[in-house]
């Protein structure tokens, strides 16, 4: 047991030379803290005014970038738009005139189908049964036809006893009929056809002589 008595009374004296090893520590544990709470030498707050400026400089940039890219994606966008509205309209006009083509190589066919039925007699009582058979089936395939372009909305042009259309009508050639107005459809050569607001051809007539064309609205010509 060691004797208490040799313990000396009262405060003991600090030792210089481990208040100075201490010292380097105490200090760099200050400067961390003054660092994290941005205080300046002085003990002030270091408000880093450079630092500021530069970013807010900075964040000015970015924002300037940001307003020309979202420019950018609107132009894109609209653009985007503008030619998805372009390609509808393109397939809608490719949807209602594709069969164009097909049609007018049709149409002197139906024009034949017509020729063969009009030259058949009225009178038909005396014709042989196939000669019949083959005029029923004449008609039958001429029905079929106008048929099909009826439902594709090709519209038959049959304007005898109309007004002459030079839009619509090809006058062929004048007749003198003084029981027609002037410029009246008095014969039909040949039907026209129109494909939704196309035409496809003009209907060939013969008009009253004198007559005057009025004044239509012009439509598409060029299927």
């Amino acid at each position: 047991m060691v004797n208490d008595q040799n313990k000396p009374a009262g405060p003991q004296p600090v030792n210089d030379q481990t208040a100075a090893d201490a010292a380097p520590f105490d200090n760099a544990a200050e400067a961390s803290l003054a660092d994290s709470l941005g205080l300046s030498d002085d003990g002030t707050v270091d408000t880093g005014g450079g630092d500021t400026d530069a970013r807010d400089l900075r964040i000015a940039e970015l924002e300037e970038q940001m307003a020309q890219l979202k420019d950018q994606a609107l132009r894109a966008l609209a653009d985007s738009e503008n030619l998805r509205r372009r390609t509808d309209r393109e397939k809608e006009q490719w949807r209602k005139f594709a069969s164009a083509d097909l049609a007018k190589d049709l149409l002197n066919a139906i024009d034949n189908l017509r020729r063969a039925l009009d030259a058949v007699p009225q009178e038909r009582e005396g014709l042989d049964d196939a000669v019949k058979n083959v005029i029923i089936g004449v008609e039958m395939t001429e029905k079929e036809v106008l048929s099909a372009f009826e439902k594709h909305q090709i519209k038959r042009i049959d304007p005898l006893g109309e007004k002459f259309d030079y839009n619509l009508h090809q006058a062929m050639f004048e007749v003198e009929d003084p029981s027609k107005a002037p410029g009246t459809v008095v014969q039909v050569l040949a039907p026209g056809y129109v494909l939704h607001d196309r035409l496809l051809r003009a209907a060939m007539v013969g008009v009253a002589k004198g007559g005057k064309p009025d004044d239509h609205e012009r439509i598409d010509t060029t299927a």
